[in-house]
């Protein structure tokens, strides 16, 4: 038993709370258990406990053994001195905590709530409610779910509105730097969204209409074109670049930033720089667009691109293939785009609006995408928990980041209900 199981049993009442008593043998009432503290102080705060014919109000503490109350030293600090109870497994030293009434829990635990909770958190299972999860109920599942991707959100739009703060509220800044990041996907996604932050807007915008000089500022700016090239093509974007990196006084990121390894070459960065190339050559008000769009078949073919004709026979620069085969984004690459950028940006424009119905758009969109096949997805479907969407999927993807890697079943609705099943 650890102090966390201890709160939660109190928390949650998982105890008999027939026949308790304090030691001098008054009878205890819990009527509320309070609020559970998460910072310093008492445990729980605006409790409401009954001893005798007396109801008190205010807050407890609780401790595996009475004698922790000394250990922690809580007889010299003035913020235990006024507590209603100090609950405790086991009563080692009497007194330890004053004049505080005192009950004690040890006989009054089931003993499958600690046997449900040793389980969980002893299972060598990446997924430590695998084998237990199909007996809880699909709405309670439902309803976590939802309140999982609004948890997802919240941790990733924090750190997009600090994007849009220092882009001074520009939507068109801040769509350029998710959208670059999202072209890196999860691996090149810290130096996609570098280059975009070294390449202001405006000057991609300027040369939209040539597409090799827009390739030109892209790989440039990625430091890509630094190499004594064979082929004439990225010869060409280098002199192009040397013209436009003087003229806009650029400086370029630095090239070892890019990943390659273990990559297939369809994820290459040359071939998504490409790519995203592609798409700035072809946006016009890509912003408003997507911003006024919420319908996945009418979002599809402002992102459906094609890589300029070298790439046809090319992954990287001076390495032809034998086989030409244009080099367009797939339906995947574009839900995941979708997915990871256009409704979460959807959603914190509609949230800055103080628009309740476009928020709820923003979320339909991720339920008419289908739900993304990963590692993490996969898992979660050999076990028997299948997401029918892309909201759902994002919702998976927290629960096991955020939850079952780090084995957080306390805190979560699943795991809760897991323990507290008899």
């Amino acid at each position: 038993m650890n102090e966390a199981i201890f709160q939660f049993i109190w928390q949650y009442s998982l105890y008999n709370p027939f026949g308790l008593q304090t030691p001098d043998g008054e009878s205890v009432t819990v009527v509320h258990s309070g609020k559970l503290n998460r910072d310093a102080g008492p445990d729980f705060l605006e409790a409401k406990v009954k001893i005798g014919n007396t109801l008190l109000v205010g807050n407890v503490e609780l401790h595996i053994k009475s004698s922790d109350w000394l250990r922690h030293g809580h007889q010299n600090d003035a913020a235990y001195q006024h507590l209603i109870l100090h609950v405790v497994l086991e009563n080692d030293v009497e007194g330890a905590a004053g004049n505080t009434p005192v009950v004690v829990l040890k006989n009054h635990i089931p003993q499958g709530v600690i046997a449900r909770y040793s389980g969980l958190m002893q299972t060598p299972e990446k997924l430590p409610c695998a084998n237990l999860h199909s007996g809880i109920r699909d709405i309670t599942k439902e309803g976590w779910l939802s309140r999982l991707l609004a948890e997802r959100w919240e941790m990733k739009l924090s750190d997009w509105n600090v994007l849009l703060e220092n882009s001074a509220e520009d939507w068109r800044n801040l769509l350029y730097w998710r959208m670059a990041a999202n072209f890196g996907f999860k691996t090149n996604a810290t130096p996609f969204l570098m280059l975009a932050q070294s390449l202001p807007l405006n000057i991609p915008a300027k040369h939209r209409e040539s597409l090799m000089q827009t390739e030109a500022l892209l790989f440039g700016q990625a430091g890509m074109l630094d190499d004594d090239f064979r082929d004439d093509y990225p010869r060409e974007l280098q002199r192009e670049y040397d013209y436009l990196k003087k003229k806009y006084k650029l400086k370029p990121i630095a090239r070892h930033l890019w990943k390659f390894l273990r990559m297939r070459p369809a994820n290459f960065p040359t071939l998504r720089i490409a790519q995203f190339a592609a798409l700035i050559h072809k946006s016009v008000h890509l912003f408003s667009q997507i911003i006024e769009t919420h319908s996945v078949k009418e979002l599809e073919p402002l992102l459906e691109v094609t890589a300029s004709s070298y790439w046809d026979t090319h992954f990287q620069f001076d390495a032809a293939q034998d086989r030409a085969t244009p080099k367009s984004l797939g339906k995947t690459s574009v839900e995941n785009i979708i997915i990871n950028t256009i409704a979460p940006i959807q959603f914190l424009y509609a949230a800055r609006q103080d628009t309740y119905k476009l928020q709820e758009k923003a979320l339909q969109l991720l339920e008419a995408v289908p739900a993304e096949k990963n590692n993490i997805t996969r898992l979660w479907d050999e076990n028997g928990w299948h997401a029918a969407n892309a909201a759902q999927s994002q919702a998976l993807l927290q629960l096991y980041n955020n939850y079952c890697s780090s084995k957080r079943c306390l805190e979560c609705t699943i795991g809760l209900n897991i323990i507290k099943s008899s």
